[in-house]
C-alpha cells in the first residue's frame, strides 16, 4: 500500500482531478501521508516582478491557486502538508520526488494535443519518465 504520496500541483483543473485522485488513495490507507507540492517558476515569477506586480501580490495570487487544492484534503478528512519549491517545476517535481522517496506521485496532464505535445513537451510525460516512483497522470 502507497504511504507516501506527492501531488504535484498548480492550481489547474487538472491538478484538481489528481487531488481527487490523491484523497482516493489516501483514505484507502490510513496511515498515507501526503505532500501537495506546488513549484514557482523562476522564469514566470521574474516576469510577473517585471509586469509591475508587488511581491506580496504574486504570492497572494500562488495562494489562491492552493486553496481550492488544499480544501479538497480538508474536506475528506486527510492528512496533507503543503510544500513551496522555487525553480523550474518538470526538474524540481522530479528532484524532490526521488530525494524525498515518494510511493506514488500524482500529476495532472496539460491535455495537450498531439502537435503541441511534440512541440512543447509534456510536463506529466517528463516527470513519469524520471521520476523513480510510479506515476499517475490524472486527465
Amino acid at each position: 500500500m502507497y504511504q507516501k504520496i506527492l501531488v504535484a500541483a498548480d492550481g489547474s483543473d487538472h491538478s484538481m482531478r489528481a487531488a481527487h485522485e490523491a484523497v482516493k488513495m489516501a483514505k484507502a490507507n490510513p496511515d498515507a501521508s501526503v505532500t501537495l507540492l506546488y513549484v514557482i517558476d523562476y522564469e514566470k515569477a521574474r516576469s510577473e516582478i517585471l509586469h509591475g506586480q508587488s511581491s506580496d501580490e504574486v504570492h497572494f495570487e500562488r495562494r489562491k491557486h492552493l486553496e481550492p487544492l488544499e480544501a479538497v484534503f480538508q474536506g475528506a478528512g486527510v492528512a496533507f502538508e503543503t510544500k513551496t519549491l522555487h525553480g523550474t517545476p518538470g526538474p524540481t517535481i522530479v528532484k524532490h520526488a526521488n530525494e524525498t522517496g515518494y510511493d506514488i506521485v500524482f500529476i495532472g496532464s496539460r491535455g495537450l494535443n498531439a502537435l503541441q505535445e511534440m512541440v512543447l513537451g509534456s510536463l506529466s510525460h517528463k516527470v513519469a519518465k524520471r521520476v523513480q516512483a510510479p506515476v499517475i497522470i490524472v486527465k
